[in-house]
């Protein structure tokens, strides 16, 4: 029986505020299975569980949305307040407080002008957390060691940078492939950050002392990826000095800003960091010439001045004469200081003794075991009055538990009538569908037997009146005659002149009539 199909009056069963918000659960969760919502987003809450809490509204009507913990790793983005969106998920109901909600497991960012504006948002949050301040900003490697590229193994930009390294100067590199574009770059292109940072000293593969991020240039969708707050978090957090070299010269993502420094092409960010080798070795040249001779000045200079200094030292036995004579008189005077501390302390002693009597600690004591008797005593009594109240207390709980429980085993009555009735409704939908098939059976077989179909095999049937002739004599002693065909029936009049002149075609009838 429906919820909805109950008669009213005095016999109308109740139900209990559970059974009500389970249907209304199971009717929203049937008819919305699965919905897409477009609106713009509200209130977000990330709960210190990991599920995320948000509201999607229009310029009429809020729908609150959550995304359980387990699903939050496989969003491609998290909403942000007054951000549109397109949600994708299932609708739910909770009974516990007769809401329904939207369970999102996927969520989008709506049009291209939405993206700008998210991007601007997610700008000024960073730059308002100081990710994007000039003190955080880490000088280059003047030259580094191992360089760390995290790029695409595929394509143009690793093999600029690579040709660009070794021009100017060979180092070792260690790359580090990421997707550079789709839903999988941003957590790859962080992933890669951390785990370059990772990588402890005289590791294999060795840790980086520089780290370049690269990709080509296209469209804010394509390098959308770098705009994500995990990619410019995990620039802005690396220990290791990052160059960002996304896009071309006017293409500016999140990651320019979080970076160590940027650079306008893959190209650009391998000359920013190494130096020429070339230039370096005669720069060195130079830089060894002058300091041979400014070293060999110096020691000059410094020669001379020692020379000075020593004649101006006196000898070492006026240096230490005063420090002799005090530590002389020190040692003198040492004997009597301590002997004097000696006797203060005694008499010290001696006064504290005094005050100490075993008369005092015994009446101190009796007094103690007497107050300690006092309270064990109302202690006892207090108890005693406690176990009655709550002996007391729990046989009004035991009597009420057991109307509880009588009025437990009425609802549940009620749910296994309604759990029959389903199933008996069922029952008789299933019996009456055999019931139909077997008449369907019975039509067909009646239809194939019945004299129709002999009729639509080319047979006919003649009748006198209300009589069906099965006989050629019955048919000549006939006034009239009827004869049925598949389409329809035809009267004959004065039968018994023409059976004389035609009896062959005649009797041809007769017997195609009789078989």
């Amino acid at each position: 029986m429906d919820l909805f199909e109950r008669i009213s009056g005095d016999n109308t069963p109740e139900f209990t505020v559970s059974e009500i918000a389970g249907r209304v659960k199971r009717l929203v969760e049937s008819e919305l299975g699965w919905v897409r919502v477009r609106g713009e987003v509200g209130r977000v809450v990330l709960a210190r569980s990991g599920h995320l809490y948000f509201d999607l509204k229009d310029d009429r009507s809020v729908l609150s949305c959550m995304t359980w913990k387990g699903q939050v790793s496989a969003l491609t983005m998290m909403p942000e307040e007054g951000m549109e969106v397109i949600a994708e998920g299932k609708m739910t109901a909770s009974g516990f407080q007769s809401r329904f909600s939207l369970n999102a497991e996927r969520i989008v960012v709506a049009g291209e002008g939405a993206l700008m504006a998210m991007l601007e948002r997610r700008k000024k949050k960073l730059a308002a957390e100081g990710l994007f301040d000039e003190v955080h900003k880490k000088p280059l490697p003047y030259l580094p060691n191992v360089i760390g590229v995290i790029t695409s193994p595929q394509g143009v930009v690793i093999r600029d940078i690579l040709h660009r390294l070794r021009e100017r100067f060979p180092r070792e590199v260690v790359i580090w492939p990421v997707a550079v574009q789709g839903d999988a770059c941003a957590p790859e292109v962080a992933r890669a950050i951390a785990g370059f940072n990772a990588l402890p000293p005289g590791h294999s593969p060795p840790r980086p002392d520089l780290l370049i991020v690269a990709r080509g240039g296209g469209s804010i969708e394509d390098l959308w990826g770098f705009n994500e707050e995990a990619v410019a978090r995990a620039a802005a957090a690396s220990e290791i000095p990052l160059v960002s070299a996304v896009g071309h010269e006017t293409d500016t993502t999140l990651i320019d800003f979080a970076a160590d420094r940027r650079a306008p092409t893959p190209t650009a960010a391998a000359e920013i960091s190494v130096p020429v080798r070339s230039e370096l070795l005669a720069d060195l040249t130079g830089h060894e010439a002058r300091l041979s001779r400014s070293m060999a000045r110096s020691m000059d200079i410094l020669r001379h001045g020692i020379t000075a200094l020593a004649r101006l030292l006196p000898q070492p036995e006026a240096l230490l004469a005063d420090p002799s004579q005090r530590l002389d008189r020190a040692s003198e005077s040492l004997p009597r200081g301590l002997g004097h501390l000696v006797e203060r302390k005694r008499g010290d002693l001696v006064g504290a003794a005094s005050g100490l009597r075993p008369t005092l600690f015994k009446s101190r004591l009796d007094r103690e075991i007497q107050l300690l008797e006092h309270r064990a005593s109302s202690l006892a009594r207090g108890l005693r009055h406690a176990v009655d109240r709550k002996n007391e207390r729990l046989s009004a709980l035991v009597a009420r538990l057991r109307v509880r429980q009588a009025q437990t085993q009425v609802r549940q009555a009620w749910g296994d009538l309604d759990q029959v009735s389903i199933r008996m409704a069922q029952a008789i939908k299933v019996r009456l569908a055999r019931l139909a098939g077997r008449l369907q059976a019975l039509e067909r077989t009646r239809a194939s037997l019945g004299y129709r179909a002999t009729l639509a095999r080319g047979y006919a049937i003649i009748r006198s009146g209300t009589s069906v002739l099965t006989k050629s004599e019955e048919a000549r002693r006939a006034r009239s005659l009827e004869i049925e065909f598949q389409d329809g029936r035809i009267k004959v009049s004065g039968t018994t002149g023409v059976s004389r002149k035609s009896g062959t075609s005649r009797a041809r009838t007769d017997h195609k009539t009789q078989s």
